[in-house]
């Protein structure tokens, strides 16, 4: 029997804090899982120092992706969903001014930023975003872990512990599906969508409430990050000093009509004019809302990770302000299932890690996402929506990542909007075209995007040692 793992649509969609998926959300859930062993070793109580050891990518984008502040919010056992995330900076300068760290808020325990956190150039054989936990406990002795950051906020050990309990819960799914034409043979002999086959897979995890209450939860977290984006004007931190554009971009669509809260924002904007141009904008002003929130630590969704979250509520945006003003939330709940499911497939079958395969795995993915999600809203085939999700990666194969300073911001916030745009144009022409007839099948994609990966140089993998990150430095901006 093959051995695939289980991937749900809450696991390719998750409610996190920006800015990187990778470089983030993920050291921030290793801290976690770290203060877990501690305290199943029984030794919780008697560490006396720690350090964290940040290799690779981890190390050299570190400070601009906020890894060694999203590591030390774990370790004082903040949790990045529920997290107030406006006492973040008082959180971190209340370790730099005491010199104190209170451990998974139980323990205090010394600890300087500038000593106990070492970022080393040096890269991890497993994957290229690596960490070391060191503990010094009282008795003399010491204890260590090691996780990796695998994209889209996922940790694993190397020796993935918890693997046998994923493709124990993949077993049990009543479709079990790893590629693209598995997914197609399934809604063929049963007579379904793509997104009613997700769904009993996902029934199988969760009750019904279970899973309607975690996609409101996505789609509100989604909803939220958009609407403060579009009311937030400023500076993104971190020395780029990039304007907020979205603020002003959404003054100018939104015009005169009048809303007081987020419940009223999507009926208002239904209102406004909607000529092609307008489209455009309303559609790059969603994303690059969703990436300014994302790049200023808020909180987004990964989809399939921080760096790509503003691609896929964009989209829905867009279906739901634009294509059908009738829409509700069953319409957003089949636009989740099926995305979720497309990007399970990018995972299983290539990454969605830029680290592992430079932004085609990021932004690539997100697009494809989008673009199925959207297909099936708009009355396309299973055919049509695998099509339009091959269509909206095959354009966007070979695509760098390399952040200016380390930031997810020049070129990532644009690339969002550029990626919303595909996905969209990807969908319409998917719609208009017999899939029967494509020449490309969604596997043959994910494969070359696979192999593009592994030819890529390294320094295009969220380095920010080539392409735009060397040519374009902090002291030109």
């Amino acid at each position: 029997m093959r051995k695939i793992e289980c991937i749900s649509v809450f696991d390719m969609l998750k409610v996190g804090v920006g800015p990187s998926s990778s470089h983030t959300l993920g050291p921030w859930r290793a801290s976690q899982r770290w203060i877990d062993e501690l305290k199943k070793k029984g030794c919780f109580d008697e560490v006396e120092k720690i350090h964290i050891d940040l290799y690779g990518s981890l190390s050299l984008t570190g400070k601009g992706h906020a890894t060694d502040i999203a590591t030390l919010l774990g370790l004082l056992g903040h949790d990045p969903v529920t997290m107030d995330i406006a006492i973040i900076e008082s959180e971190i300068e209340g370790i730099r001014e005491t010199g104190k760290l209170l451990l998974n808020g139980e323990r205090n325990i010394d600890f300087s930023i500038a000593e106990n956190i070492k970022f080393n150039r040096k890269f991890l054989e497993f994957h290229p975003n690596g960490m070391t936990f060191r503990a010094c406990l009282y008795n003399g002795k010491k204890t260590s872990s090691s996780f990796y950051s695998i994209g889209g906020g996922f940790v694993v050990k190397k020796e993935r512990k918890n693997a046998s309990k994923k493709i124990k819960n993949f077993q049990n799914f009543p479709f079990s599906i790893e590629k693209a034409t598995e997914l197609l043979e399934f809604c063929k002999k049963e007579n379904k969508s793509i997104s009613e086959i997700v769904l009993e897979n996902e029934r199988s995890l969760r009750s019904d409430e279970e899973i309607d209450n975690g996609l409101k939860q996505i789609w509100n977290t989604m909803l939220e990050s958009m609407y403060i984006g579009c009311h937030t004007e400023g500076t993104l931190p971190g020395g780029l000093n990039v304007k907020r554009r979205a603020f002003e971009m959404h003054q100018r669509l939104i015009g005169e009509t009048a809303y007081s809260n987020v419940e009223d924002w999507i009926p208002a904007i239904r209102q406004t004019e909607v000529k092609f141009r307008q489209i455009l904008k309303w559609v790059s002003c969603f994303a690059l809302s969703v990436n300014e929130v994302n790049a200023s630590l808020g909180r987004v969704v990964t989809a399939p990770t921080n760096g790509s979250a503003g691609t896929v509520p964009a989209v829905l945006m867009y279906y739901m302000v634009i294509e059908n003003h009738d829409a509700t939330y069953e319409d957003i709940k089949r636009f989740m299932l099926v995305a979720g499911e497309i990007g399970s497939l990018f995972k299983k079958g290539a990454t969605i890690s830029a680290a592992m395969g430079g932004c085609q795995a990021e932004i690539g993915v997100s697009s494809a996402m989008a673009a199925g999600g959207l297909t099936e809203l708009m009355g396309g085939t299973p055919e049509q929506v695998l099509m339009a999700s091959e269509i909206a990666m095959e354009h966007h194969l070979g695509l760098t990542c390399d952040p200016i300073g380390g930031l997810v911001q020049v070129p990532c916030i644009e690339r969002n909007a550029m990626g919303a745009i595909k996905a969209i144009n990807a969908a319409e022409i998917a719609m208009e075209s017999d899939a029967s007839r494509a020449k490309v099948p969604l596997d043959k994609v994910i494969e070359t995007m696979w192999d593009t990966a592994k030819d890529m140089n390294k320094k295009y993998k969220e380095t920010s040692e080539g392409g735009l990150a060397v040519k374009v430095s902090l002291s030109d901006c």
